[in-house]
């Protein structure tokens, strides 16, 4: 009868034939091994995150450097188009320093994402400064005068900074339960860890200045965030899973507090989300199937494109 080995034992075989053979041969053979331990059915779930991973990296490189991935790393873009609209924002020192760290984290991102399966070229994606406006309107159900822009100061793109992360992190939340492979799950956790922190700088940023009111406007910037979060629950059509800076008391943490400077259900745990609420609120459409928003030609991926072609049918 021949003999059987547990997975943990071929793992540890496996390192043993790595480490005999030259570096430069077992690193690529290893990167290779890896992709081949990630189950198919993890593929698409690992792949979809791509689509705010880019946004996000756009979004900040710009913000920070007033260029993006066509300068700091045109390899990543895979030839996708040029994001329209990006630009350098006005921002002090302090906070340009903290989106730069953003930017190169998010950078790391997408390397490590595409070490891990194949992934896709950019998407098309609009971040002029009319796209974020567009949000902010329909988060107050009305047009601000003057429109709001992102770029415009610090403050402003801090605000804008909120919308994104958050979906983000929510979005790797509801698919770590769904991995199957181990690669799959760490690689998902470390994601996680980082952009959870992203958010929790910016929530903590803007929670400092949470009762003061943004200008020209005279809106506090708590009712920013607090509009933000509402819309979003509402484009997910899943439910309360976003909180602003200030809440009632009973969705505060215990239901003992009303400030909220981290988002998390009754027992402070982060609230998850599905592909397709993400798509639904990144289109701001409400619908997966009709792109529109951050992404006018819809997002990419397997999964994002099946829900496109369900929609032209």
């Amino acid at each position: 009868m021949a003999p059987s080995f547990s997975s943990a034992a071929i793992v540890v075989i496996s390192s043993l034939v790595f480490s005999l053979l030259p570096s430069a041969y077992s690193s690529d053979f290893l990167a290779d091994y890896r992709k081949s331990w990630v189950p198919k059915s993890d593929v698409n779930l690992l792949e979809f995150p791509l689509n705010l991973e880019y946004l996000e990296a756009e979004f900040f490189l710009y913000g920070a450097l007033g260029n993006g991935l066509d300068t700091v790393a045109p390899n990543l873009t895979m030839g996708g188009p040029p994001p329209i609209g990006a630009k350098k924002a006005n921002l002090d020192a302090f906070t340009k320093d903290v989106i730069l760290q953003f930017a190169l984290q998010e950078v790391g991102h997408l390397k490590a994402i595409k070490k891990t399966v194949k992934g896709f070229p950019r998407p098309q994606l609009d971040l002029r400064a009319s796209s974020f406006a567009k949000v902010i309107d329909h988060a107050f159900g009305k047009p601000l005068v003057p429109p709001f822009d992102p770029y415009a100061n610090s403050i402003n793109y801090l605000i804008a900074s909120y919308l994104i992360p958050y979906v983000g992190l929510t979005g790797y939340v509801g698919a770590n339960p769904k991995l199957q492979g181990a690669i799959s799950k760490r690689l998902v956790a470390g994601l996680l860890g980082v952009e959870s922190g992203q958010d929790a700088v910016i929530r903590g940023l803007l929670y400092a200045k949470a009762l003061e009111k943004v200008s020209p406007y005279g809106i506090m910037v708590a009712e920013f965030t607090n509009r933000i979060s509402q819309l979003r629950n509402r484009l997910g059509h899943a439910g309360r899973k976003d909180e602003g800076l200030i809440v009632p008391k009973r969705w505060g943490a215990e239901g003992k507090v009303v400030g909220n400077v981290l988002a998390g259900d009754e027992f402070s745990v982060a609230f998850d989300r599905t592909p397709e609420e993400i798509l639904r609120i990144v289109y701001g459409s409400g619908n997966e199937s009709i792109p529109g928003g951050f992404y006018p030609k819809g997002a990419n991926g397997r999964i994002a494109r099946t829900h496109l072609y369900r929609g032209h049918r």
